[in-house]
């Protein structure tokens, strides 16, 4: 699996939703996205990529893309 299926497979698992509802996929557009979803999703992300994650990219990680950019600008992950 690489860097974008694994990705994509922490959000389809962690809120239960299809690969088709991810590119535009925002913090709380969907019931599951709330602040423990939020968390939830996180811890999943750290563990799949081996990174611990600033206070401030948790906060600012808000949607499906800008997580893709976080991850990739501030923790080196290739996607």
């Amino acid at each position: 699996m690489n860097n974008i299926e694994k990705y994509a497979h922490v959000f389809c698992n962690i809120f239960e939703i299809k690969h088709e509802q991810l590119l535009d996929l925002k913090y709380q557009d969907i019931l599951a996205w709330d602040s423990v979803g939020h968390m939830a999703m996180i811890a999943s992300i750290e563990e799949v990529f081996d990174v611990m994650m600033e206070t401030d990219d948790i906060v600012d990680f808000s949607s499906y893309e800008k997580g893709m950019r976080i991850l990739t600008e501030r923790y080196n992950v290739q996607f």
